[in-house]
């Protein structure tokens, strides 16, 4: 079954190869639920690695995220600040957004305890 929605954005955090699992735990302590990994390998100039001031590692790995779109920036801000290009990881993250969805999970709201 798809579902129309404009409620959600994938968010993909591009990083040093070795660095996903990092990015996905930092991810989840905003709320994400999970993702997927895809390995990668980067190309670049190396004029562009000299002008950021930053070594071009080929290996890269690549995670796909779909969130909700109301916590969508607090988890670019922490990939960001936890790895960004200034960082090991070399990340960039960015999102788009997400017309329809197939095969998402519900998200599971806790018992609510009668006293």
């Amino acid at each position: 079954m798809t579902v129309t929605t404009n409620n959600h954005e994938v968010i993909f955090a591009i990083v040093n190869s070795g660095f996903a699992e990092d990015v996905m735990e930092i991810a989840r302590e905003q709320g994400a639920r999970g993702g997927t990994i895809l390995n990668a390998r980067g190309v670049a100039r190396e004029e562009a690695a000299a002008f950021f001031g930053i070594t071009i590692h080929a290996e890269k790995e690549i995670l796909m995220m779909v969130v909700e779109k109301d916590i969508r920036d607090n988890v670019l801000n922490a990939i960001y600040r936890e790895m960004g290009m200034a960082k090991a990881a070399q990340g960039i993250a960015f999102s788009l957004p997400v017309s329809d969805v197939a095969g998402l999970a519900q998200k599971i709201e806790p018992e609510k305890k009668e006293d």
